[in-house]
């Protein structure tokens, strides 16, 4: 399981690579992702996780998965302003790119727990996350009626909630729950992927 949460990442980004050949600002990624993975691991987690109520999603969404991905995306966005927005910028690999150091450190620090939650089902989640969340800004951009922006945008605001709800399932044993909602977060995933092999 270790092996899964350290190689996971890195593989699906060379498998979407394949498939897609975005790219740029992938030194920026690697190097700001081991950034932010340094001080994750030194400054431990922000939520104390408490039991199995709301403080166990805050802290799923805060310190496990949600943010984790968050903070590249808006990283990359940044960067896309500076840029003008260049069309070379993939959002999605960046994102992953960024995820490899983070996974990493995190794989090592988890190793002691030989947690399926946080060894598997995490990384899954974060590249669920890091794929279906440009995914859904990818549609808005090409698409900007009124309608379709709201939308993306709620999907885009439901996909991170779906994902920690996943991992609180996982921990609460509710574990028929916890596949279904991996299974639906990873839906624009699998949609992505479809249409960027075509």
């Amino acid at each position: 399981m270790v092996l899964f949460c350290l190689l996971w990442v890195p593989l699906f980004y060379l498998l979407r690579r394949s498939f897609s050949q975005g790219g740029g600002s992938g030194v920026w990624a690697l190097l700001l992702g081991s950034i932010t993975a340094m001080l994750q691991y030194n400054l431990g987690d922000f939520v104390s996780p408490g039991g199995f109520g709301f403080s166990r999603v805050l802290y799923g969404f805060v310190d496990i998965v949600s943010l984790t991905v968050f903070i590249p995306l808006v990283f990359c966005f940044l960067i896309s302003l500076f840029k003008g927005f260049s069309q070379e910028i993939d959002f999605a690999n960046f994102t992953l790119l960024w995820l490899i150091p983070v996974g990493a450190l995190r794989a090592l620090g988890w190793s002691t727990t030989n947690n399926p939650i946080l060894l598997v089902v995490t990384p899954l989640l974060w590249t669920a996350l890091a794929v279906g969340i440009p995914y859904f800004i990818n549609l808005m951009l090409n698409n900007l009626r009124l309608h379709m922006i709201i939308f993306n945008v709620l999907l885009i605001l439901l996909l991170p909630v779906l994902a920690c709800t996943t991992y609180w399932a996982f921990f609460s044993h509710h574990t028929l729950i916890g596949f279904i909602l991996l299974i639906v977060a990873n839906v624009p995933l699998v949609i992505s992927l479809v249409f960027a092999r075509r």
